[in-house]
C-alpha cells in the first residue's frame, strides 16, 4: 500500500471513529473537517500540495459518494464497471475489459458504498436477500450479489449509461442501422405494430428502445415498467414510470411485474412499453399487446430473433401449465416485430434483423425476415458488412391505417 493509501486509510478511521461517519453533515461541512484534518495530519508527517488535494476529494468520495468507484463513474468513455470482492476491480473502456489498481480499503466499505446505492431507490440486500438490482442517481444500472451466494466477498456490476441521449441519426452514423432500415421502423412505431427489441448483454437493446420510443407522437399516454428503472424517454408528457419493489425482510410487499403490467391496463394507456422481460411476466406483457394497446415496445436476451421467441415460450412455461400451442399462438398473434441487435467481435453493434412475426404453421412461429445484417469481411479489425432489405413486410393493415403507408413510400421515392 502506497503512504497516500495508508494516510487515506487512516484519515477514514479517524473521522468515522470521531464524527460517526459524518452522515448528519452538510458537504460543506464535510469539506471542512475533512481539510481540518488533513490539515493536523500535515503536521506529523509531510503531505505535498498534490496529495492534500488528492486526498481531500478522494476522502469526500469516501463519505459522500461512492469512494474509488467514483471517477470511473465520472469517466464517459467507460461504459462497465465490475467489482469481484474489495480488491478487484474491472472496467470496461473503450470495448477492452481492463483490471484498475483502485480498491476499496476493506470489505466492509466496500459493503457501506452498496448500502449507499440500495437505500437510494428503496431497495434491501443482507444475506437473506443476497441479490438485488439497483440504480444509480445517473440512471446507471446495478447488480449485486452478497455473500454467501458470492463466495470471494460482495460482487458489484455497474452499467453505465451514455450522459448524451442517442437518437437514429446518431446510429446510422455509427454504422449500427441504415437510412432505410430507419425509415422503415419509423413508420412501423408511429403506425403502432408491437415490437420485440431482443439482443445479448451490452448489445444496445435499451438505448435502441429510447431511440425508437422518439418516434412515439407527443399526444400518446405511455406507461413505462421496469424491474430497475433505467429508460430515458425523451419528448412524452404523458408519461407514466413504474417499477418493481423486491418483499422486504418479512417476505411480504412484494410488487412483480406482472402485478405492474396488470395495473397499467388500469391507467388509461396508449402504449406499455416494459424494459426488459425475464420470466413468466412475458405471458402478461403479451396480453397486454393484445388488449387494444398497440404499439407497446419491451427487450429481452436472445441469440436471434427465432431463439427470441423460443426463450419467450419458455418463460411463459416457468409460469403458466399451458399448452405450447395455445402460447405460440398467443406469442405470433401479440407480437408483429422482433428487432435483433448484436455485438460484433470489433465491439460495434449493430441491427442484424428486422423479423416479421407471421403467424404459427406447422406448430412453429414463422418469422419473416425483412433486414438482414450480411457480413463481407474485415479490415484492420473492423468487420465490413451491410444492413440489407431481404423480403415485405406482410401485414401492412396497421401501416395503412395509420397513414404512414404514404410516408414511406415518399421516402422510397426520395
Amino acid at each position: 500500500m502506497s503512504k497516500l493509501a495508508q494516510e487515506k486509510a487512516s484519515l477514514c478511521d479517524e473521522l468515522f471513529e470521531s464524527l460517526g461517519g459524518l452522515g448528519h453533515l452538510t458537504d460543506e461541512e464535510i469539506y471542512a473537517r475533512i481539510e481540518e484534518a488533513i490539515s493536523e495530519r500535515s503536521r506529523q508527517t509531510f503531505l505535498s500540495i498534490e496529495d492534500r488535494v488528492q486526498l481531500k476529494k478522494e476522502l469526500f468520495d469516501v463519505f459522500r459518494r461512492l469512494d474509488v468507484l467514483s471517477g470511473f463513474l465520472e469517466d464517459e468513455d467507460i461504459s462497465e464497471i465490475m467489482v469481484n470482492g474489495c480488491d478487484k476491480i474491472f472496467i470496461e473502456k473503450q470495448g477492452r475489459i481492463i483490471r484498475v489498481k483502485e480498491a476499496f480499503s476493506s470489505e466492509e466499505r466496500l459493503r457501506n458504498v452498496i448500502q449507499q446505492i440500495v437505500s437510494g431507490c428503496n431497495r434491501i440486500v443482507n444475506e437473506t436477500v443476497p441479490i438485488v438490482d439497483a440504480r444509480l442517481s445517473d440512471g446507471s444500472r446495478v447488480n449485486i450479489v452478497l455473500p454467501p451466494v458470492a463466495l470471494d466477498g460482495a460482487v458489484m456490476t455497474i452499467r453505465k449509461f451514455p450522459k448524451e441521449f442517442f437518437t437514429m441519426e446518431k446510429l446510422i452514423d455509427m454504422g449500427s442501422i441504415t437510412n432505410e432500415c430507419a425509415d422503415f421502423l419509423r413508420c412501423l412505431v408511429r403506425a403502432k405494430y408491437n415490437i420485440f427489441i431482443s439482443g445479448g448483454t451490452g448489445s444496445g437493446k435499451t438505448t435502441f428502445l429510447n431511440v425508437l420510443s422518439n418516434y412515439i407522437p407527443q399526444t400518446d399516454r405511455v406507461i413505462t415498467i421496469e424491474d430497475a428503472a433505467e429508460l430515458q424517454l425523451c419528448g412524452l408528457t404523458n408519461l407514466v414510470r413504474l417499477e418493481t419493489r423486491n418483499a422486504n425482510v418479512e417476505g411480504e410487499n412484494e410488487v412483480t411485474m406482472s402485478s405492474l403490467i396488470k395495473t397499467a391496463l388500469r391507467m388509461r394507456p396508449d402504449r406499455i412499453i416494459v424494459g426488459e422481460v425475464r420470466d413468466a411476466a412475458a405471458m402478461d406483457m403479451a396480453n397486454s399487446m393484445l388488449t387494444g394497446h398497440d404499439g407497446s415496445l419491451s427487450t429481452g436476451h436472445g441469440n436471434s430473433a427465432r431463439e427470441m421467441m423460443l426463450r419467450l415460450e419458455t418463460m411463459i412455461l416457468m409460469g403458466y401449465d399451458m399448452p405450447v400451442a395455445a402460447i405460440r399462438g398467443q406469442l405470433s398473434a401479440a407480437i408483429d416485430i422482433v428487432i435483433h441487435l448484436g455485438r460484433l467481435r470489433d465491439n460495434s453493434r449493430r441491427v442484424l434483423e428486422v423479423c416479421e412475426v407471421t403467424g404459427v404453421e406447422n406448430g412453429q412461429i414463422c418469422l419473416n425476415t425483412i433486414y438482414e445484417f450480411i457480413e463481407a469481411g474485415s479490415k484492420d479489425g473492423k468487420v465490413i458488412g451491410a444492413l440489407k432489405k431481404t423480403g415485405d413486410l406482410n401485414n401492412v393493415d396497421k401501416i395503412i391505417r395509420s397513414g404512414e403507408m404514404m410516408s414511406l413510400k415518399e421516402k422510397k421515392s426520395g
